[in-house]
């Protein structure tokens, strides 16, 4: 009689990171809307003229700048009364840096900036690194499933198993298939200090889960 396994394998490759994307806003409070604004363009225009100046060098790859929007409200006050009308202008900026140090330069230069909001560093590797590593890592995957399930099969005294289904997580079809859980993802490892900034290059691990079932005589 046959024997049908199911498993479910899994393999990581860790890799340095390739890319860092930080975001950051310019938020600046003003009694009057148009120095709100004022104020805020001379946030903007310095800061994305040394971003085409990065690009240029090949230090940012990609960079983008909302246009300078401005809102007002009226807050609060401790008695419970509304005060005068405050103006907001704001704007946000992305960029994706390849070159760490010049980032670490623009982050020290701009976080001491009045008005401007460092909202953080995401690292990556480039789209094509991830092409290969996922690869790499999908071929892992199988071959670990193939070493679960032989292994299964020799504890009972089977021979040589055979593939059969082999899927992404969840995809299996008829009995004993594994529960649902994402074929691949990618994170970076942090320190679990929360948001804080941290210009140390993160370490970027790839993980693949695969489903297979398998045929034992």
């Amino acid at each position: 009689m046959t024997l049908d396994i199911t498993v479910r394998g899994s393999a990581e490759q860790h890799h340095p990171a390739e890319r860092a994307t930080v975001s950051l806003a310019a938020a600046i409070e003003r009694s009057d809307k148009a120095q709100a604004f004022a104020d805020a363009l001379a946030i903007q225009d310095p800061l994305t003229g040394q971003l085409k100046e990065l690009a240029d060098l090949r230090a940012v790859e990609t960079w983008s700048s909302d246009q300078v929007r401005v809102f007002s409200h009226r807050p609060w006050d401790g008695d419970g009364r509304r005060g005068p009308a405050v103006h907001v202008a704001r704007v946000r900026v992305r960029a994706e840096f390849t070159d760490f140090e010049r980032l670490s330069s623009f982050l020290d230069h701009w976080s001491s900036v009045d008005g401007v909001e460092v909202g953080g560093v995401v690292w990556d590797v480039s789209a094509k690194s991830r092409r290969v590593v996922e690869a790499e890592v999908r071929k892992a995957a199988v071959d670990d499933a193939v070493v679960k399930a032989q292994a299964y099969a020799t504890a009972v005294r089977r021979g040589k198993v055979v593939a059969v289904q082999l899927a992404d997580p969840g995809m299996l079809t008829g009995p004993g298939e594994a529960p649902a859980a994402p074929m691949a993802k990618a994170f970076a490892l942090s320190d679990g200090q929360g948001p804080e900034l941290d210009l140390t290059p993160a370490e970027i691990v790839v993980r693949v889960e695969v489903d297979a079932r398998f045929q034992a005589d």
